[in-house]
């Protein structure tokens, strides 16, 4: 089962969120395995970071909160909050198999939120060959669309925003996001 998992930082946690690097690291490289994508995502400054998306295969909601909870900057205070999810891989590969590499063009994460009937299911055509990361958000069991969240490369946020059909939903936030990890 695929699970998106976006923790928030808490505004001022920034000197904590350096001083446990090493240990998010080392948590996150017991995951190798299982996780599709993660990265830091960032204020409009560019460098101030203000969450960590991770998405991951793992066997149940058990699994994924417990992946979710007992990350150490959750577990000292680091984030504010975190979004959990049923996620599923429409793309079926991981960012490290993104054709268009880990540099070059902006790179940001869009997510839509909504109730009722699923939209933008499928990968807009318009927006594919930038697309690194794409799926519909979900409840625990899988049954009812909550949303949609998509890692892609941009020229500005706008551009990125309109990988979602926006007057569908809700609400669409757009975060400045960069590729994670050791790889």
């Amino acid at each position: 089962m695929e699970f998106f998992c976006y923790h928030r930082d808490r505004p001022g946690s920034l000197p904590l969120r350096v001083a446990l690097g090493e240990a998010h690291w080392a948590y996150m490289d017991a995951y190798e395995a299982e996780l599709i994508a993660r990265g830091p995502t960032f204020a409009a400054d560019g460098e101030t970071p203000t969450g960590s998306v991770h998405i991951v295969d793992l066997p149940d909601p058990a699994a994924a909160r417990a992946f979710a909870f007992d990350e150490p900057n959750q577990q000292a205070g680091v984030y504010r909050d975190v979004l959990l999810r049923r996620w599923r891989n429409v793309l079926g590969r991981t960012m490290w198999e993104f054709p268009g590499g880990r540099s070059g063009g902006n790179r940001y994460l869009v997510l839509g939120f909504g109730a009722g009937p699923g939209v933008d299911l499928d990968v807009p055509a318009a927006v594919r060959d930038d697309l690194i990361a794409y799926g519909p958000l979900l409840s625990d069991d899988g049954a009812v669309w909550v949303g949609t969240a998509a890692l892609v490369r941009a020229v500005d946020a706008e551009a990125a925003g309109a990988a979602l059909t926006r007057d569908a939903y809700a609400e669409v936030e757009v975060h400045a996001w960069e590729f994670g990890g050791r790889r």
